[in-house]
């Protein structure tokens, strides 16, 4: 069964709303992006989710005591490294790591034997000069594949309900990251765009199964 991330929840509503169409990870953006949250938000949002629902922090280059006092008081349950973060800092947490490669070519992916051991997972993002995410552009998939052998891969960048049966079947990956794609607006979902997209995925895991 592919997973499911939602990312750049700013809202109770919007989260409770991805759970509700089956969302299995909720991300809460705590660096610089149009879909920020404050700790405090994220706070009142996550006391608000059902259990069995995994939160997880996005940091990019943040100081390790903010990250620890961050996933604390937001009782974090993975952190997500979106910057230039190396396996000694990604070990210093007691919590699932997700480490992000922003991809445009195969040296991006050089520096995953580095991480394996360390982190949980590696969310492959599109590389866009001046941005760290939430580009709604999409990479060559086929990059992707070189990651796999190393460990569990969570596909993101420029995924939509169009391609994500695309993108599945080409990388088979552990997991699917959307935000961009299920907006109406920076920091707001389209409740449409999140339904048809879960739907998308959860019928290619079907499919999976199935073969």
């Amino acid at each position: 069964m592919v997973k499911i991330k939602i990312c750049g929840i700013t809202n109770l509503a919007d989260a409770e709303k991805a759970v509700e169409l089956g969302a299995d990870a909720l991300g809460f953006i705590f660096s610089k992006s149009p879909r920020r949250v404050d700790a405090e938000i994220a706070t009142e949002i996550i006391k608000g989710l059902p259990p069995f629902i995994t939160t997880v922090g996005v940091f990019v280059n943040e100081s390790m005591e903010v990250v620890k006092h961050i996933a604390s008081v937001c009782r974090l349950n993975v952190l997500q490294f979106h910057g230039d973060e190396l396996p000694e800092f990604c070990s210093q947490f007691g919590r699932k790591i997700i480490k992000s490669f922003r991809v445009k070519n195969p040296d991006d992916l050089s520096m995953l034997p580095g991480y394996k051991g360390i982190v949980s997972a590696y969310l492959l993002d599109s590389r866009v000069k001046g941005k760290r995410g939430g580009t709604g552009e999409t990479f060559d998939w086929e990059l992707a594949k070189i990651a796999v052998p190393y460990g569990r891969v969570i596909l993101a960048g420029g995924l939509t309900s169009e391609n994500v049966a695309e993108a599945i079947k080409a990388v088979n990956p552990y997991a699917v990251d959307v935000s961009t794609g299920v907006e109406s607006a920076p920091g707001k979902k389209d409740y449409e765009k999140m339904r048809r997209f879960v739907e998308t995925v959860r019928q290619m895991s079907q499919l999976k199964m199935q073969n």
